[in-house]
């Protein structure tokens, strides 16, 4: 299969399932980076990934990594941890501080794909009611999170960042809890990592993924105000709240 590439001014997006095989899941060169052109592509299952030398690059890979929200798995030592450490979670209170964090520099020293570009139209995203963030506190201080875009009944989880040990963790495992009270069916990871597969992560064929997908996307799923989160208990007392 050959490579598609995207009108900047009106791109079309080709049919997912024509990626090419290596490197796995590459489907398309090109395009922009409107909130509208992201979004139509998150609703085909498809997703933008490059670094800051690259083209922009569109995704999706022939094996999709899922987390299904009632499966989410909680270890003892993070409901130990969620239950000796007061942290405090909101969402949608700092959206642009988490994914700014999640572009800083990691220990890998491996560079970033979030690059200014891709944070201003996640923000903008934001702006639309179609991105969100889940933030994780310790006190004033912001100390894990995880952002992502809202698209019918699945959740597509971006990135993630951690300042102490199970903020990520902590993070994942209240957005998981939310959505499903929700009624969202996936949290779409993308890609596997050891991290995911340890909170319950599996992988499924993207025929399957898209099939959900499809069957989900055009569902009404209200997401919370600052007044309307509630308490949603995982670990002792520890509740999801807004502030």
């Amino acid at each position: 299969m050959d490579l598609h590439f995207l009108d900047p001014d009106s791109p079309q997006f080709p049919d997912p399932c024509t990626a090419v095989e290596e490197p796995d899941g590459l489907l398309a060169v090109g395009g922009n980076l409107e909130p509208t052109t992201i979004y139509d592509a998150y609703r085909h299952g498809i997703f933008p990934w490059f670094s800051d030398d690259d083209p922009i690059l569109w995704w999706s890979p022939s094996v999709r990594c899922v987390i299904r929200p009632e499966q989410f798995h909680i270890s003892k030592s993070l409901r130990k941890c969620m239950r000796k450490n007061p942290y405090r979670v909101t969402t949608d209170t700092a959206f642009e501080r988490v994914i700014e964090a999640c572009a800083a520099p990691r220990a890998d020293d491996l560079g970033t794909w979030i690059i200014p570009e891709m944070i201003d139209a996640y923000s903008a995203l934001h702006g639309l009611g179609q991105a969100h963030s889940v933030e994780v506190w310790d006190e004033d201080r912001l100390v894990g999170g995880i952002y992502g875009i809202a698209v019918g009944g699945v959740f597509c989880g971006e990135s993630m960042f951690s300042l102490v040990p199970n903020g990520s963790k902590i993070a994942m495992a209240y957005l998981c809890r939310w959505i499903q009270s929700q009624g969202f069916e996936l949290l779409d990871c993308q890609i596997e990592n050891p991290h995911l597969m340890s909170m319950g992560a599996v992988l499924i064929p993207r025929e399957e993924f898209l099939a959900q997908l499809a069957g989900c996307k055009d569902k009404l799923l209200a997401w919370p105000d600052s007044e309307g989160l509630g308490s949603l208990p995982i670990a002792g007392d520890f509740s999801l709240r807004s502030k």
